[in-house]
């Protein structure tokens, strides 16, 4: 059967088909196999001669959530454009889901753009979302769906509403959303296919404090309960924090530093500053006692002490050693002080 926008609307009540549910199992073990969602290798961008991105190399497994944090102009959303096959580098390559050469279902590569794999795998919201205000959230899923010759589009529509919330919503004319319902409808455009991977770029711009916080626990349960690997370009780093499991940070269009949350959440967890009447006998003795803790000596002959430490066991051995201490605090890093350390490093160098 074929559908026009003008044949079918929104069927209230109705029930979409869990597309989804049927290829999570798929993801999972794409997961389990140890294949990266998105490789990008050697990744250069030039304008008139003007590199805006260059060198550039990311890895993001499946099932991650990748926070993706660098200063306006920095590249983000041009190695987004990149990844997508939105734009084509000038030189380097994007490999998507570990294909190489021709895609699993048989397609060449696109031509010129540097990507091998199968681009339709990956959805995109990338600034603002392409919308037609005339139509309604439905008819504006439903001309998509059409031009992908998405199979069961108008059930595949519906199950697209419904995930982000915008069910009650698809019969009414965009031209009268909210900002955030215009954002929650640019995602819903980027799941429809049901994608492997979404980019997605300041999904948080213009939302409010309530709306930011449907849309965090929107992308966390698209990757907890669905399998969708999502790579997220924001500055709102307090949101990227309670999602994140990976981070990548971007300066001058190359790529500063790739790490885990774990890893950022032991950089910036508690350390102990330490100032002793002998600074260099006391930090002898603590790298002796604390291998694997990480020390650093800084002016005035203070210690900062991280990660593997306890503070009540450090002051105990310097005073069973006889060091006199003279001050003893913890001290909590900001992570926004520490992503724009990283920030200003790469722009540095």
């Amino acid at each position: 059967m074929r559908y026009t926008l003008g044949e079918k609307g929104m069927r209230n009540g109705s029930e979409a088909t869990p597309r989804y549910g049927r290829v999570r199992e798929e993801r999972v073990a794409g997961k389990e196999s140890g294949v990266s969602a998105i490789e990008c290798r050697g990744l250069t961008k030039a304008y008139r001669g003007r590199r805006v991105v260059r060198d550039f190399s990311m890895t993001v497994e499946a099932g991650d959530i990748y926070g993706f944090v660098g200063r306006n102009g920095a590249g983000k959303s041009t190695v987004m454009k990149m990844i997508c096959g939105d734009v084509a580098p000038t030189a380097g390559e994007v490999v998507l889901f570990g294909t190489a050469g021709p895609t699993a279902t048989g397609a060449a590569p696109l031509a010129g753009t540097g990507l091998s794999g199968d681009v339709r795998r990956v959805g995109v919201l990338i600034e603002q979302p392409a919308l037609l205000p005339n139509l309604t959230a439905y008819q504006n899923l439903m001309a998509k769906a059409l031009a992908w010759g998405i199979v069961d589009g108008p059930a595949r529509c519906e199950e697209a509403l419904r995930l982000v919330g915008l069910s009650g919503a698809g019969n009414k004319k965009v031209h009268g959303f909210s900002l955030g319902m215009r954002q929650r409808l640019g995602l819903a455009l980027a799941l429809l296919g049901s994608p492997d991977v979404l980019l997605l770029d300041e999904p948080f711009n213009g939302l409010d404090p309530e709306g930011t916080r449907a849309m965090r626990n929107l992308i966390v349960r698209l990757a907890d309960t669905l399998g969708v690997t999502v790579v997220v370009s924001s500055h709102v780093l307090d949101q990227l924090d309670r999602m994140a499991t990976r981070y990548g940070v971007i300066a001058d269009g190359s790529m500063v530093r790739e790490m885990t949350a774990e890893e950022v959440a032991a950089e910036c967890g508690g350390s102990l500053r330490v100032r002793t009447a002998d600074p260099a006998r006391s930090l002898a003795l603590l790298q002796e006692v604390y291998p694997a803790a990480t020390f650093r000596a800084e002016p005035g002959g203070v210690i900062v002490v991280s990660g593997a430490f306890d503070a009540d066991a450090v002051a105990r051995t310097l005073a069973e050693r006889g060091q006199v201490v003279l001050e003893l605090s913890r001290e909590q890093r900001d992570i926004e002080d520490y992503f724009v350390g990283l920030m200003e490093g790469g722009h540095r160098g």
